[in-house]
């Protein structure tokens, strides 16, 4: 029993508020435990410099990701990063472009960028892989926002895409890590996967003494375990919204 008395493959409880904001397409308010993200998408009609095409007709879009914690999402206060992100911002907000990318299929998207903003009002361990999980359901109603400018069958959402943090604490496997866990744990460890279990990355670190391969496949096996239960929760979530994914993609 850990220390806020789950079993080592429990998941936090979970709340997820969609339409939090009314500016952006996609807003999602997503809560684990304490930690607590607002993840917001939108979509442009236009591509970064580097991207842009001669001929806007062939062009395949984009998505780009930012992340910040707000200064009183930790104790101590935390300075608002104002001209330039930290080592950690910097990183994790790539880590968000990369996972939510390897949902798109971007020559269906077209010459669009897809901007996805995530702010942490409180952060208790997680920031990085709930703003991936919520952030998947913010990009899909930003999708949903651009039907009308589509053909019927085209389909721009290839897959669904969640992430969760697992650890060693006290010898043992656990999943989803709250901070205490997370500053003890032997082992940290991140994973993107999609809704069908494949995956999109890994990020580990052993933080006292290497780990063994056994300990390994025991962390990934509590991952995938971990995803298909946030997977299931994009899905009720979304609802009548859950992309297509079994169908062609005709664009």
């Amino acid at each position: 029993m850990r220390h806020d008395q789950r079993q080592p493959a429990e998941l936090r409880p979970i709340r997820v508020q969609r339409h939090f904001v009314g500016a952006a397409p996609g807003s999602v308010l997503i809560q684990a435990g304490r930690t607590t993200v607002l993840c917001m998408a939108s979509i442009e009609n236009s591509l970064p410099s580097w991207k842009a095409a001669t001929d806007p007709a062939t062009a395949s879009g984009w998505l780009t990701a930012e992340y910040s914690m707000l200064p009183g999402s930790t104790s101590p206060r935390k300075r608002r990063e104002r001209e330039k992100l930290d080592g950690r911002s910097s990183e994790i907000q790539r880590l968000i472009g990369r996972s939510l990318r390897a949902a798109i299929d971007f020559k269906a998207l077209g010459a669009r960028t897809i901007a996805i903003d995530c702010d942490v009002l409180e952060a208790d361990g997680g920031t990085r892989t709930l703003s991936i999980t919520g952030g998947f359901i913010a990009l899909c109603d930003a999708i949903a926002s651009i039907r009308g400018e589509l053909a019927a069958d085209c389909r721009i959402v290839r897959r669904s895409v969640a992430a969760i943090s697992v650890g060693v604490v006290n010898g043992e496997p656990v999943l989803d890590l709250d901070y205490i866990e997370d500053s003890t744990a032997e082992v940290d460890l991140n994973v993107v996967m999609s809704g069908t279990s494949e995956f999109i990355e890994v990020q580990g670190t052993a933080e006292g003494k290497p780990f063994s391969r056994d300990m390994l496949n025991r962390q990934l096996d509590l991952a995938t375990s971990g995803i298909e239960q946030l997977t299931r929760l994009q899905r009720e979530t979304l609802g009548a919204d859950w992309p297509p994914f079994d169908k062609s993609v005709i664009c």
